[in-house]
């Protein structure tokens, strides 16, 4: 007796690409089990979406792991204690530029977007992953200005604390300036002022 179960041309990598496309551009409570079916295609059905997936948080989890994986890629320099600690933020902010406002995919960033999104408690739970990735974002940045205040590159009266806040909040005020349309012309020049604002904080050689 055959089994029932996913169709014969399920494809899980294109499925996740489809649902992530989907839960970026609308985000997790407005998007529909019906809505990713529809964007899914191969005529998958409800059960054998859930029997892939296990529940439409699962497949949002995958969907923010594959972004993670790609698009995500553009906050590693903040991470990485090997770069100049100015480079390091530089490259991350006009990174984020450039992928927030590239063709091809909904604009801004579906991690900071998330935080919008409020609603029930099943949803709160579902999108905490991007809460941690957020939380992730801000430590990369604080790690960039404490090596910069640890190595003489910084003055050491820099607030550490509150520069980062500020340099966070700009950071998610990108994906907003995005969906509004902002070009990535001006939002370069934005990325200029912040950079501004972190050399008025070098330390000036004697």
């Amino acid at each position: 007796m055959a089994t029932m179960g996913r169709p014969r041309q399920f494809d899980r990598h294109r499925a996740v690409e489809q649902a992530l496309q989907l839960f970026w551009e609308r985000g997790y409570e407005a998007t529909s089990i019906t809505d990713l079916r529809h964007a899914i295609g191969d005529g998958i059905s409800a059960p054998s979406l859930y029997a892939a997936f296990g529940s439409k948080q699962g497949l949002y989890q995958e969907a923010i792991d594959r972004y993670q994986q790609t698009h995500g890629q553009v906050m590693a320099p903040l991470h990485d204690p090997h770069m100049p600690p100015r480079d390091a933020l530089e490259q991350a902010l006009r990174a984020t530029v450039r992928m927030q406002t590239k063709s091809g995919h909904p604009s801004g960033c579906m991690v900071a977007l998330g935080a919008m999104a409020a609603g029930s408690p099943d949803n709160q739970a579902a999108t905490q992953p991007l809460k941690v990735i957020r939380a992730a974002n801000r430590q990369g940045i604080r790690s960039c200005i404490a090596r910069a205040v640890a190595s003489g590159e910084l003055r050491q009266g820099v607030n550490v604390e509150a520069a980062t806040d500020m340099l966070n909040g700009f950071l998610l005020g990108i994906s907003v300036m995005a969906r509004d349309g902002v070009g990535i012309r001006r939002m370069n020049a934005a990325v200029d002022q912040a950079m501004a604002f972190w050399d008025s904080y070098a330390t000036r050689p004697e």
